[in-house]
């Protein structure tokens, strides 16, 4: 499984992205798929995670409330509706897959290779 994570970009504080997390090759369906960020000399830090039938959803602390996690199993795709940014929000999103829930960057096995978001003030 291959995961590709689109959708970042340049916005301005208060504006909206939504980010996608789509596999080649074998079915997202039977992941679950979290979502991670990276700033620059920062540590990799958790967003949010759903699981395999969306059932449950876990958040950041820092993105509660403003960040929303949802998924697609006919398109096999994750998705992160990023609203009310901030420019603290800045960072490269990673999506990553796992068989187990967690919140920690060593729960996944898979990752994607990153969407830089960039918010400016």
């Amino acid at each position: 499984v291959q995961l590709q994570a689109s959708g970042g970009g340049l916005v301005q504080a208060g504006g909206s992205l939504s980010l996608s997390c789509a596999s080649s090759g074998r079915s997202l369906s039977s992941a679950i798929v979290g979502w991670f960020r990276q700033a620059p000399g920062k540590e990799r830090e958790f967003v949010a995670t759903i699981t395999r039938n969306s059932d449950m959803t876990y958040y950041g602390e820092a993105v509660r409330g403003r960040f929303t996690i949802s998924r697609d199993s006919t398109k096999s795709t994750v998705y992160l509706q990023m609203n009310n940014l901030r420019p603290e929000d800045t960072a490269v999103y990673y999506c990553a897959a796992t068989g187990r829930l967690g919140t920690q960057p060593r729960d996944y096995s898979i990752w994607g290779q990153g969407t830089q978001v960039t918010v400016s003030s």
